[in-house]
């Protein structure tokens, strides 16, 4: 069990949080006490901005980065439309086959982009001096499946691409301070256990010099939002905050906590915990080791996540895979559970 389990209400036979995470008692209880000022009228939006600012500094901590590098937002997608929207006409995006639709959707909206998707195990040796950006995901929600990313970000540079990674599926269960990348985007809702609408995204250099501003400008993207709420003059942020939208007050409220607790816990040991009990249930049911929190296997008829379910555990089904995960709240019990559910449907099978 680890330490840090009394902090979570429930999660006996939780395997979920690569779909939705559970609250750490902290972030409930802040949302239960933001419900209540807001109820007595005694939520103010300098509350609010005060306490996004000290989640930016939270994630800026779990990315590796500074603060003035953080952009907060609501989705990925809309990190991801971005770099999208900066793409020139024609120019070749790289993607994963089969990643996640909000780091490949946008690209292919714009109609006028050349996507190429690739197997995620080819990837570095597919970027190329045509590419002009990588979009990717450092754990892959559908499969589990982890990212060389020193390799993939070694060959971006070499070759000029820009890179995008989405760690969504990563932040929270394993370390993401040392990613070389342009645009790092991550939605809090999973692993993290924030409420949904609250996303975050560090930028480089070159990305806040040359991704579009014109499709998140508003009056959150000025250096001061509370200076730049009217017209007619445009109000930038000189570095990544000139990429933010108006902030879900409510979402945000919830969310300092969540990402002030990921902040404080040893990220390379949760995932070595996570780890160990998702190769325990890997073992349990015939499958190798993993580098991965996520396990994922076929099972085209949901016969799998069917038997899960009926036996009381909480997993998902994704792309013709049963999906189950492993974090800070699980322990042995829920290892044995799962694969005790999966060996009874093998018996009722034959």
């Amino acid at each position: 069990m680890h330490p840090v389990r009394s902090a979570f209400q429930a999660g006996r036979g939780y395997l979920a949080a690569c779909t939705l995470g559970l609250p750490a008692a902290a972030t409930r209880d802040a949302v239960r006490a933001d419900l209540e000022r807001w109820s007595a009228g005694q939520a103010t939006a300098p509350d609010y901005s005060a306490a996004l600012e000290r989640a930016r500094g939270h994630a800026a901590t779990l990315l590796g980065t500074t603060a003035e590098r953080i952009a907060t937002g609501s989705q990925v997608s809309v990190f991801t439309g971005i770099a999208a929207a900066s793409a020139p006409a024609g120019a070749e995006v790289l993607c994963v086959d089969g990643d996640f639709s909000s780091v490949v959707a946008p690209f292919l909206a714009r109609g006028d982009l050349r996507v190429r998707h690739v197997p995620l195990d080819a990837l570095a040796d597919a970027i190329s001096e045509r590419t002009w950006l990588v979009s990717c995901s450092l754990v892959q929600s559908a499969t589990g499946e982890v990212a060389r990313m020193a390799e993939i970000s070694a060959a971006a540079r070499a070759n000029g691409a820009l890179l995008l990674v989405d760690t969504t599926q990563a932040t929270g269960w394993m370390p993401t301070t040392g990613i070389d990348a342009d645009l790092v985007v991550c939605h809090a809702y999973k692993w993290l256990g924030a409420p949904r609408g609250a996303a975050f995204a560090a930028f480089s250099d070159r990305a806040i010099a040359e991704f579009a501003s014109h499709t998140t400008a508003g009056w959150y993207s000025g250096g001061d939002p509370w200076a730049s709420c009217y017209g007619p003059e445009l109000y930038l942020a000189d570095g990544a905050r000139r990429f933010e939208v108006s902030p879900a007050w409510n979402a945000w409220a919830g969310a300092e906590a969540a990402l002030g607790f990921a902040a404080s816990l040893d990220l390379a040991g949760v995932r070595d915990f996570d780890l160990s009990l998702a190769n325990a249930f890997r073992a349990a049911i015939g499958l190798e080791a993993s580098d991965s929190a996520i396990v994922s296997w076929p099972d085209e008829t949901g016969c799998d996540l069917g038997a899960l379910t009926a036996a009381g555990i909480i997993a998902s089904g994704r792309a013709g895979r049963a999906r189950v995960a492993f974090h800070l709240w699980n322990d042995e019990e829920d290892v044995e559970l799962a694969a005790r559910a999966l060996r009874g449907a093998a018996v009722s099978a034959r």
